[in-house]
């Protein structure tokens, strides 16, 4: 009897508490006006095609830029969060017409994202592997984790209409620049980063879409199906988490291993050479096969023996073949002594390429001006380049001036002057549209350090001439009809 009751205890606890859950939280939710929410979300619509487009191109340059704060602005704007969510209440719910169509609109602005954001990466002359790239390419189970959450707190919001929170929820599970990586790793056809960044977005929108799924069956919304066919839907959704949480479990157990033996080479290494070395650099390669270690130690007394031994101990601690790089400068007995040598050695190897730089550059410039780097006046110090041009044959003063620029779009660093040589200037400047021919005279009179007249309208002549004094430039005026003309001053005037 006593047994009897006590089993009875907890089935009728739990009884109560399922009763009041029904009545007080899943009956205060508005089911068909969630559920049409969700629908709506879910429509495949040129709003979404056109926002999942801008969004995947934001996403896209602010990984190429590295800048954290553009790909939140395209988590933000990105609508994807939509037919993800539309995935799991459909699948709830029983509502296979739904459920296709939700997934059909979250296939095509996915692929749409990632072909528009390989269009860019192709075009882009930037296209290095970033921070912000490298940072979505090695899913793990913290990552299945972060979307779990999010979507609990996501699907709380919509349900419970308190949708504001969704800004949040759409940082964190960051669906969009995953997409933009594959499209990046589609553009440069490197495997890794696509296959990467492909599981992290898998990962994301199953593990929302099955959260969506779960929090609508706990609020009530059901599907007529059979308490055997609901068990077997259950079963599928506990599967597929158990499938992705395993290799992404991997994942990360590989990359508190790295960690770890990032750590155990630090040690090893200094622990070979006297307290006063210091470890300068140290670069480690798990991709490599063996695992590669590059070190630069500053020692007062070098060791060469050293690098097979510690190459051993590596291979028995991490358990894995290792292939040991290891450099070594002899420098004085104390810490600053090292780093004097370092920051000495970075001084001479910048200076050495300042000048190298500096000496092809006065090669470009003498051939564009036709003169030997003898007749050039090169200020490294000033970043100053100054050189006259010889005459050319049929070249116009915009010619020169088009030399000019392309030398110094090359080197922004550096201050470019090429002086064109002496020639008369007769120049008319018409009176619609006559900015560009004003702004080569005041080019070629600021580098030839002359004064100009102009001859012609008062009124158009007079605009004219306040433009090149704020340039610095003498300007006679002379009455005379139209065009306006420009013409070099006497020498003294």
């Amino acid at each position: 009897m006593n047994e009897t009751t006590g089993s009875a205890g907890p089935r009728s606890a739990l009884a109560e508490a399922r009763k009041w859950w029904t009545a007080h939280v899943g009956g205060a939710v508005d089911q068909a006006e969630v559920t049409e929410r969700r629908r709506e979300d879910s429509r495949l619509s040129e709003h979404y095609l056109f926002m999942t487009a801008m969004s995947g191109g934001i996403a896209v340059l602010g990984l190429l830029l590295s800048s954290p704060a553009v790909v939140i602005g395209a988590m933000l704007l990105s609508p994807l969060m939509g037919p993800i969510m539309g995935l799991g209440f459909a699948l709830a719910i029983g509502d296979w017409q739904w459920l296709k169509a939700a997934l059909r609109t979250l296939v095509l602005g996915s692929v749409m994202a990632v072909l528009l954001c390989a269009l860019l990466v192709f075009l882009s002359p930037i296209q290095g592997i970033t921070s912000e790239i490298a940072a979505r390419t090695r899913p793990n189970l913290f990552d299945l984790f972060v979307a779990l959450f999010s979507a609990l707190a996501g699907a709380y919001a919509m349900i419970r209409g308190r949708e504001g929170a969704i800004v949040g929820v759409a940082i964190a599970t960051a669906l969009m620049p995953p997409l933009a990586v594959v499209g990046y790793g589609l553009a440069t056809w490197n495997w890794t980063v696509f296959s990467g960044a492909l599981l992290l977005f898998v990962t994301n929108f199953i593990t929302i879409a099955l959260t969506a799924f779960g929090m609508a069956r706990l609020y009530g919304f059901r599907a007529n199906l059979s308490r055997g066919q609901s068990r077997v839907q259950s079963v599928m959704v506990v599967a597929v988490f158990l499938v992705l949480a395993v290799p992404l479990g991997f994942a990360l157990q590989r990359i508190a291993w790295e960690a770890n033996a990032q750590r155990i080479v630090r040690s090893e290494i200094r622990a070979q050479f006297d307290t006063r070395a210091k470890l300068d650099t140290l670069e480690l390669d798990f991709a490599a096969l063996p695992v590669r270690v590059e070190a630069v130690v500053f020692t007062p007394v070098l060791r060469p023996e050293v690098e097979e031994s510690i190459a051993r101990v590596l291979a028995e601690r991490l358990g894995e073949e290792v292939r040991l790089e290891l450099v070594q400068y002899e420098v004085g007995t104390a810490a600053t002594a090292a780093e004097r040598a370092q920051l000495s050695a970075a001084r001479e190897q910048g200076e050495r390429a300042a000048s190298t730089r500096a000496a092809a550059l006065a090669v470009r410039l003498a051939l564009a001006a036709g003169v030997s780097t003898s007749e050039m006046l090169i200020d490294e110090p000033r970043r100053r380049a100054l050189v006259r041009a010889e005459p050319l044959p049929g070249a116009s003063l915009a010619t020169y001036r088009a030399l000019e620029a392309r030398i110094a779009g090359s080197e922004p660093d550096w201050r470019i002057e090429l002086v064109p040589p002496p020639a008369p200037l007769a120049v008319t400047i018409p009176a619609e549209e006559g900015e560009a021919v004003l702004d080569l005279v005041q080019w070629a009179a600021q580098r030839s350090g002359r004064g100009v007249v102009l001859t012609g309208p008062a009124a158009q002549a007079e605009a004219a001439a306040e433009v090149l004094r704020e340039g610095g430039i003498s300007v006679q005026l002379q009455g005379g009809g139209a065009p306006l003309r420009a013409t070099w001053a006497q020498e003294g005037e």
